[in-house]
């Protein structure tokens, strides 16, 4: 009885999906939802958590999916009303099916002996328990907010819309080129709506994506309003209000963009809300991609599972269905399932590694694409009704816990595969299990050759990057003749309301974008120390080391001079050998003059400034934030502290090229020491929940445990099994209670961290640098005008054969579309 509670306001019920698979109601052994935590569980992993917690009371719940009883003719008997459905199920059953009827089954069910009381039972059980079941049964789901048919009211409507007010100060914002008015970002860009600044953002949950200039302005100014630059479409864009503190919706969008020129909401539409020129296109593409008009023979089996679509969640699944095909990623999370669902938190759903871990499972195992028995087969022919059934599984309460908090994937529509792969890494990166990391496939170096217009000195730098860039080079187009032909007679059709022509598809060399993508780019603002001052020069860029996966990303899509964004309709011959050994890096030539050794002048505030000279500036002070952007670089936590605090807190740009600078000094990646402070200043280690190279807990969380009247050594093996995360080593001392004190187990693993310490040098991002020849195993299409909307699909090659995965249909390919993809996969070839 005491652990039994009623769900409160605000408490999410899980009743259609498992915390540690994807096991519901419909599965044979029904599901589990603990009447304590409300969390939900599969037959398989129920046992897990009555042993972790010690909660004994589930209420278990079962749908019984039986075919109808046919009437005399043949056809179904009347529809009536089915009073043994009473469950509010989140699920992807077709309930008004003409050939099944379902029946819904409750009961409670009592740990260890599995007693079971059938309800309801209001004669019996007391009124508490009554009452909780009757809400748990009646309760909603916890991601009914995401329901295709909720995004339109999901957003609130900004307060400070109706009365916003806009500067007359001559401002116009051109359609590309941006850069943040406070530093030299170019990505993750907002346009504040009242007085046209172009600032960076930062607010998301990973703290990624910039130094928060657009924050600070809100401060500085009070000016509430910003949409992102790079989401405008005409059917809206993502706008951020400052003094609300979350995503909201701008009804007056159009006229507040029209005040800095951008005229987003004037299209030309057409009965069905697409625009003319857009027509013939979209639907050749769609067509091409999906491989429609081909019978495709549906597949079955471990790594063959699909993914259902939530409503433009295609982006999520291609990326997921890409990085699970790769054996990196499914040793760290499936090969390690059992050590990371016993050492989970006690909410499951809100861990990053055991949704990672769960979403890999369902798609390698095979426990969730079925073919059809042979007995059904046959019956299905006979009637005339033979259809593939692939029902995938649900990526739910991953997308849940992937896009919490953030403004862009948390929305229901269509988002950048591209821009979500790099989310992924980033939420890899810091959440990575013990010394583990599978990100490190895909992170590179790139060399960076500046060359001063005046001084012709050069100055060599170097940055981590996760994927190629590759630009369409589309005056080198094929049948540039042919485009130019189409495009005046598209032009002479739309004024005088003619129907268009036939489309023409650009036909681009790949080896002139990738001859494009090393060709030198302009610079003004690099600085050059023979001129103590910015100064005009070249850029060209190279590979500084090879990774073991490259991602190449075409770079398809852009903006028209109306702002409209626009995808370059083009085909391009994309190798499935890839050469790119000619792009390594050189490294200072011959005959080359190097720029001086010195780095820009930093400018402090004044209170700033006094604080660094006199060595006074408290640990507990550095912009953790900033740290953490540099750690996901992959250098060392200590030298990304120094770095920050080193540069006075001005963001992770200047405190990079103090890691530059100072990289080979060999107290690189030694903690940071202060005179005033007691030693080395570690504060910010337990940050990260991630295990640092000596995989030592921060002595800090160790005393943390300790206070709490935990042995010393119960605190240490806790932390080191949790990777260092407080609140999960908590959780594992709870419910590893039989712990005993071994001293020779802490020795040995302190006496194996002093070696690991003895033998570590100062180390740069890390790298599996290797040959340059690569071999396709997969490519990402996109489908649709921009990438704020439209479709994804993934090809990737198993078992020697190309696979399509449209959503939750897996099919064997017959045609793979590998001249239109988008972001596509290569791996290593040996040597």
């Amino acid at each position: 009885m005491p652990t039994i509670r009623v769900p409160r306001s605000g408490d999410r019920v899980y009743k259609s999906e498992c915390a540690f698979s994807y096991d519901s109601p419909n599965s044979e052994g029904g599901l589990y939802v603990c009447m304590n935590t409300f969390l939900a569980f599969g037959r398989e992993h129920v046992e897990r958590h009555f042993r972790k917690t010690g909660q004994s009371v589930y209420m278990h719940l079962k749908r019984h999916v039986r075919e109808k009883v046919r009437g005399a003719s043949g056809g179904a008997l009347p529809k009536r009303r089915n009073s043994k459905i009473f469950l509010d199920l989140d699920t992807d059953d077709d309930l008004n099916s003409d050939d099944y009827e379902y029946e819904d089954e409750a009961k409670l069910v009592i740990f260890p002996e599995h007693h079971e009381i059938a309800l309801p039972n209001i004669e019996e059980l007391p009124a508490l328990v009554t009452i909780a079941c009757d809400a748990v049964l009646s309760s909603k789901s916890p991601y009914r907010k995401q329901d295709p048919d909720a995004w339109g009211g999901e957003l609130p409507v900004s307060k400070c819309a109706n009365n916003l007010t806009q500067l007359d100060n001559g401002v116009r914002i051109p359609p590309s080129g941006w850069k943040c008015g406070r530093c030299d970002l170019r990505e993750n860009l907002w346009l504040n709506l009242t007085d046209g600044s172009v600032l960076c953002g930062k607010w998301s949950s990973d703290s990624s994506g910039g130094n928060g200039h657009a924050l600070e302005h809100y401060r500085d100014t009070g000016y509430p309003l910003a949409v992102k630059l790079g989401t405008i479409t005409p059917d809206g864009a993502d706008v951020y209000s400052f003094q609300e503190e979350e995503p909201v919706s701008d009804p007056h969008l159009g006229r507040h963009l029209a005040h800095f020129g951008i005229d987003m909401l004037h299209t030309h539409g057409t009965e069905n809300g697409l625009r003319d020129n857009d027509l013939r296109p979209r639907v050749s593409e769609w067509e091409v991609i999906q491989e429609s008009g081909t019978k495709l023979k549906p597949m079955y089996g471990p790594g063959y599972t699909g993914l259902r679509n939530l409503g433009n969640s295609g982006y999520l699944s291609s990326v997921m269905q890409a990085v699970f095909s790769i054996p990196e990623f499914q040793r760290a999370y499936v090969g390690n399932l059992p050590r990371i669902f016993d050492y989970s938190p006690l909410d499951p759903t809100q861990d990053f590694n055991t949704q990672m871990t769960k979403l890999g499972h369902g798609l390698l195992s095979g426990q969730y694409s079925k073919p059809p028995v042979k007995c059904e087969l046959i019956e299905q022919v006979l009637r005339e009704e033979h259809k593939p059934q692939q029902n995938g599984i649900s990526p739910r309460m991953f997308k849940a816990f992937v896009s919490k908090s953030h403004p862009e994937f948390s929305s229901n529509r269509q988002q950048d595969a591209q821009e979500f792969f790099l989310h992924l890494l980033n939420l890899v990166e810091r959440n990575r299990i013990g010394s583990e990391n599978p990100s490190d496939v895909f992170r590179f170096l790139v060399e960076e050759r500046t060359q001063g217009c005046q001084t012709r000195k050069v100055r060599y730098t170097e940055r981590v990057d996760y994927l190629m860039q590759l630009p369409v080079a589309m005056e080198a187009a094929a049948n540039k003749d042919e485009l130019i032909a189409y495009e005046l007679t598209r032009r002479e059709a739309e004024a005088n309301h003619r129907p268009l022509p036939e489309l023409v598809r650009a036909k681009v060399p790949f080896s002139a974008c990738l001859q494009a993508f090393s060709e030198p780019e302009n610079v003004d603002d690099f600085w050059s120390s023979a001129l103590q001052a910015k100064s005009a020069g070249v850029k060209t860029s190279r590979f500084a080391s090879f990774p073991e996966y490259l991602v190449v990303q075409i770079k398809k899509f852009t903006f028209g001079l109306d702002w409209v964004p626009k995808k370059f309709d083009v085909s391009i011959d994309m190798p499935d050998l890839l050469d790119i050994s000619h792009l390594r890096a050189r490294g200072l030539q011959p005959g080359e003059e190097e720029l001086p050794d010195i780095s820009p002048p930093v400018l402090l505030p004044d209170d700033s400034k006094d604080r660094l000279v006199h060595h006074l500036m408290d640990p507990s002070d550095i912009d953790e934030s900033s740290v953490m952007q540099l750690a996901e670089m992959g250098f060392p936590l200590e030298a990304c502290r120094k770095a920050v605090y080193f540069t006075g807190n001005m963001g992770a740009e200047v405190a990079f090229n103090w890691i530059i600078v100072h990289m080979e000094e060999p107290d690189f990646a030694e903690p940071l020491t202060m005179p005033g402070y007691g030693g080395a200043a570690s504060a910010g280690a337990s940050v990260f929940g991630a295990a640092g190279l000596d995989n030592q807990p921060p002595e800090e969380s160790v005393a943390i445990i300790t206070s709490m009247g935990f042995q010393r050594n119960q605190a240490l093996q806790a932390l080191r099994a949790a990777n260092h995360n407080l609140e999960r080593a908590l959780d594992w001392i709870f419910s590893h209670p039989e712990f005993e004190e071994d001293s020779d187990f802490v020795t040995d693993m302190e006496n194996a961290n002093a070696n690991i310490i003895s033998e570590a040098k100062p180390e740069g991002p890390r790298v599996k640098d290797g040959s340059g020849m690569y071999e396709l195993f997969a490519f990402i299409s996109h489908m649709g005008t921009s990438t704020m909307s439209g479709h994804y699909v993934c090809h990737i090659k198993k078992e020697g054969r190309w696979v399509i995965y449209n959503d939750h249909k897996v099919c064997a390919s017959e045609r793979p579309p590998k001249d239109l993809g988008y972001l596509y996969f290569y791996r290593r070839r040996p040597r």
